[in-house]
């Protein structure tokens, strides 16, 4: 029992000396320094030493964990070191190789439009207000004087959930929701995804629309072109203009067609706006009696404009596209060209 420490000093001095690293010294630590270690299960067989030897065999243990705990912490420095050097080495930079060329995402040229819209109309004042995607059909076509036999109500032109509901065809919808929830005055935008039984190289079954209201005490369609130059200006050019030109529209009366000046050529006429110089880009109009009356404002009192576009067509415009399908198909090659 007297021999024992200087035996487990001489194991524990060799088996941290073969240590590779430092979770095997520290195994290495705990076998002997522990709670259930070797130096402690000595202390505990004190027990079975002579009354008289056991102070001295004590001092002698105590003197074993001390040295032992030293030489633990000068090996635990040395690995310690050895360690970072040998980290240090791997991840070592050669600052003369080449870099590694990461790509950068942008925004789609349709999101980037609808951030323009937005940004543009709310710095005129309108608030935005997002509708559900499946509507009633009252909603959709009734509550905006679309007539029972319209051709937009057809299952050719729509796609119909049940009886009752559908995927709406325009964001108009949420005009009426709107008007139903708030009083005059008010300016509102409604942006969004529209379904359509559409396809073509014009037109996709499924796109995005920006409609816009204005209700007041005496608004006239002098107040929507010059709010429609505005847009113009925001958009295209400095230089862009507008025009109406007579139209017809269910929830609309008067309703126009509004063209803007072609942006190529400044008006001069080129191919894209097929030599007049103008490119339609969205309808308006003021809004119909019948629509004010069904939520409930009096069109006595009270009148407004309306006016939609597709942001889909807007992108196209304004970034050159001849195809619409380019916008869906999220190749690679076409989205990059519209980094900043």
């Amino acid at each position: 029992m007297e021999q024992e420490p200087e035996l487990i000093a001489e194991e524990a001095e060799r088996e941290a000396a073969n240590a590779a690293d430092s979770r095997a010294l520290y195994e290495v630590k705990t076998k002997f320094l522990g709670r259930t270690g070797k130096v402690t299960a000595l202390l505990k067989g004190m027990r079975d030493i002579a009354q008289e030897l056991r102070p001295a065999f004590g001092k002698k243990v105590n003197e074993l964990r001390e040295t032992l705990e030293a030489k633990f912490a000068v090996y635990e420095e040395k690995l310690k070191a050895k360690e970072m050097s040998l980290r240090l080495e791997q991840e070592k930079i050669d600052v003369t190789m080449p870099g590694k060329r990461r790509k950068q995402g942008v925004l789609h040229p349709v999101t980037r439009v609808c951030n323009l819209l937005v940004d543009t109309f709310a710095g005129m004042g309108f608030e935005v207000y997002e509708g559900p995607e499946i509507e009633s059909d009252y909603y959709n076509f009734t509550a905006l004087n679309t007539p029972a036999d319209h051709p937009a109500r057809d299952m050719q032109d729509t796609f119909y959930l049940t009886e009752e509901f559908l995927l709406r065809t325009q964001t108009s919808a949420g005009q009426i929701r709107y008007m139903e929830k708030f009083k005059p005055p008010f300016k509102m935008l409604s942006p969004g995804r529209v379904f359509r039984s559409d396809d073509d190289a014009t037109h996709s079954p499924m796109f995005h629309q920006m409609e816009g209201l204005v209700v007041d005490k005496g608004i006239t369609l002098c107040d929507l072109q010059g709010m429609l130059d505005e847009f113009a200006r925001a958009v295209f050019s400095e230089s862009s203009k507008t025009r109406l030109r007579p139209s017809y529209f269910p929830f609309t009366e008067p309703s126009v067609e509004v063209d803007v000046s072609c942006a190529s050529c400044g008006g001069k006429g080129c191919s894209l706006c097929k030599g007049t110089g103008w490119i339609e880009v969205l309808g308006a109009g003021m809004v119909n009696r019948r629509v004010l009356e069904n939520c409930g404002i009096d069109p006595d009192v009270y009148s407004g404009f309306a006016f939609g576009m597709g942001v889909e067509r807007i992108a196209m415009l304004k970034y050159g596209v001849n195809n619409i399908k380019l916008l869906t198909e999220n190749d690679v090659r076409f989205l990059e060209q519209f980094k900043d």
